[in-house]
């Protein structure tokens, strides 16, 4: 089947019930893959229960209604608040339609809108594509942060967000 244009008509990103059947699917399909890239205790994977909560931004992309994409931005308190990027998924048959830049604008735009410039993530050295998603979109990698242990498995990024105005904490 050949795939759609990118940023097609057709694809709604919005928030989502990361323990909603379809969604938990997405992120059982997620789970699979990483789980074949990389050993258990280097998967860092929020369960479908953590992603839920005022501190929480879970949002899916569905392609004619079939969540296709998910990602979430998880709000931690500190001296300087940030925001952690977590579950950046898209799933293989809908990649290369631009879904992941645009779940990724849709989570900064969420953490400005809560007022946090400052977005981390962890990710795997198993994924080039992600890693090159996230230094094309302006992330840099820094060292482990949060509860994070160093790992050979991981790169650590972050981006400090600028532009638009930062709303209210």
């Amino acid at each position: 089947m050949p795939r759609a244009p990118r940023n097609a008509p057709g694809v709604e990103i919005a928030a989502a019930d990361p323990a909603a059947p379809d969604v938990r699917a997405l992120i059982e399909e997620l789970d699979a893959y990483l789980g074949a890239l990389y050993p258990p205790e280097s998967n860092h994977l929020d369960a479908p229960g953590e992603l839920q909560g005022e501190h929480v931004t879970f949002l899916c992309a569905r392609l004619d209604g079939e969540p296709a994409a998910c990602g979430a931005l998880k709000l931690l308190p500190g001296v300087e608040p940030y925001g952690e990027l977590k579950r950046l998924y898209v799933r293989p048959r809908h990649r290369g339609r631009g879904l992941a830049k645009r779940l990724l604008g849709a989570l900064e735009q969420r953490s400005r809108e809560r007022g946090v410039a400052l977005l981390r993530l962890e990710t795997g050295v198993q994924q080039p594509e992600s890693l090159g998603l996230y230094r094309a979109m302006g992330y840099r990698e820094r060292g482990p942060f949060g509860d994070y242990g160093a790992d050979p498995q991981s790169v650590f990024m972050e981006k400090r967000l600028t532009g638009e105005a930062l709303g209210a904490r």
